[in-house]
């Protein structure tokens, strides 16, 4: 399969969505890491444990949300908890497993914006918010992140600090074992350096350059010596997500989530 029959967003999604595993507690938030932990579940891994921060557990949902209110959630879930019960037993207790997050500015450290483009007092553009992610990104065991890649996004200085990345050496962060780990773009996957926190392109997806990715970050961007590449999607994985994006957009009068 070449890349002209996916696009960047479904091998980002694809990607992402194949390192949750059977079992996995996964802490979700809306758009592109609901679409990738729900691709995870409909395909490798049915058993994996899908959270929201409105208190459900185990959703299942056949359309993707639209928020973290969607009934669909509630409907689709094994249980539903209060919101203090599902931040402070599950998250703060460290029951889970990987907190997975989107933003719209991200630094080398995996620190994350998603509260305003510009000046606090006067953005360009004021963003949803923090919401969960600041406690998830704290709480959880590992954190994953996945965007799209460019100059805007990876920045070298964030406009606003939401949510902090990765832990400094040395330091201790509770029952966080490994903090900000892994990054998914459309261009690559990024990992933390277990020594400095800073992060490194680890492998790039089919057609991308290593120039290309660099040219797409802000700042002076490392790689390992010896570069991974993500295998193409499958047919059966696109035509999951395809069918999953075309469910929604229908139940959703055209609005496709995630986009």
């Amino acid at each position: 399969m070449s890349p002209d029959h996916y696009t960047p967003d479904e091998i980002m999604t694809v990607a992402a969505a194949r390192k949750l595993q059977n079992g996995d507690v996964c802490f979700v938030g809306i758009g592109k890491p609901s679409a990738a932990a729900n691709l995870a579940r409909l395909t490798h891994a049915p058993e994996v444990v899908l959270i929201y921060e409105s208190g459900t557990i185990g959703a299942k949902p056949e359309v993707l949300p639209l928020s973290i209110g969607d009934g669909e959630l509630a409907d689709t879930a094994d249980a539903v908890v209060s919101v203090p019960e599902i931040f402070r037993y599950w998250l703060q207790g460290g029951r889970v497993d990987v907190g997975f997050l989107g933003a719209a500015q991200m630094d080398r450290f995996a620190n994350l914006n998603t509260t305003v483009i510009g000046d606090y007092q006067k953005p360009k553009v004021r963003l949803p918010g923090a919401g969960g992610a600041p406690e998830i990104a704290t709480s959880a065991k590992e954190v994953w992140i996945i965007m799209k890649q460019s100059k805007r996004s990876f920045v070298e200085r964030l406009d606003f600090t939401t949510s902090c990345g990765s832990v400094p050496p040395g330091r201790s962060n509770g029952h966080r074992k490994r903090g900000l780990t892994t990054v998914i773009t459309d261009l690559a996957i990024l990992v933390s350096d277990p020594e400095t926190g800073e992060l490194v392109v680890s492998a790039l997806h089919p057609g991308v350059s290593l120039e290309q990715v660099r040219e797409a970050t802000g700042w002076d961007l490392k790689a390992h010596d010896v570069l991974g590449r993500t295998p193409e999607p499958t047919d059966r994985e696109l035509t999951i997500l395809r069918d999953l994006y075309a469910r929604t957009a229908a139940a959703h009068g055209g609005a496709e989530e995630g986009e």
